[in-house]
């Protein structure tokens, strides 16, 4: 698959832009790390190929990734009832020292 297939579109929101803003110091338990950064991929792509792609689109180091899969909302389209598709969405922790201009 394609690097610019695996990721969709960055989730701009609310929570998101807060998450990429925050950096969370060294403590006893986990070493000190980069914001967060939300995106939406494709349904079927794997850690390691979101991975990837991210650090070649934007050419920062990424430190984890955590993804979740969403179900689409039932939504009414005048008398029928619809339905949004499924999605997927990437949580991409990066390194301490990297950024993404982006949020």
């Amino acid at each position: 698959m394609d690097i610019y297939h695996v990721v969709r579109r960055p989730l701009v929101t609310e929570k998101g832009t807060h998450q990429s803003q925050q950096s969370h110091a060294a403590t006893r338990h986990e070493r000190a790390r980069g914001g967060a950064y939300t995106f939406e991929v494709h349904p079927k792509a794997s850690k390691p190929e979101i991975r990837q792609a991210i650090e070649k689109i934007y050419g920062v180091r990424v430190s984890s990734v955590r993804t979740s899969s969403r179900k689409g909302k039932m939504r009414r389209v005048k008398f029928k009832m619809g339905r949004r598709p499924d999605w997927k969405k990437a949580v991409v922790v990066l390194r301490g020292e990297f950024h993404i201009d982006l949020f």
